[in-house]
């Protein structure tokens, strides 16, 4: 695979902004994201993937669930063909893209 070498650098770099702002809490994200899944709350994240796909600008580099004024978002980093980072919150029951951000 040969990337450009300013979208190998975004890549890494929203890479290491995931892992460095998630560690901390993913064993806590991770149960609250099964309860959620198993109780119907929410889609699993492989659901949302394919009912996104299309809409999505870029390669999916990182991914949060969160919880937005009651309802359970997906937030996705994307990373776009130009080397550009987006944010992407989707809704997490309905699989409807909510608001994209570029970073």
């Amino acid at each position: 695979m040969n990337l450009p070498l300013h979208r190998l650098r975004a890549l890494i770099l929203a890479a290491v902004i995931v892992v460095a702002g998630s560690c901390a809490a993913f064993a806590r994200d991770h149960d609250d994201a099964r309860r959620a899944v198993e109780a119907g709350e929410i889609r699993a994240l492989a659901e949302i993937l394919k009912v996104v796909k299309g809409k999505l600008p870029g390669d999916v580099v990182g991914v949060k669930l969160e919880r937005e004024a009651g309802a359970w978002m997906y937030e996705l980093r994307i990373i776009d063909e130009k080397g550009r980072l987006f944010e992407i919150h989707v809704d997490a029951r309905s699989g409807e893209v909510a608001r994209t951000r570029e970073k």
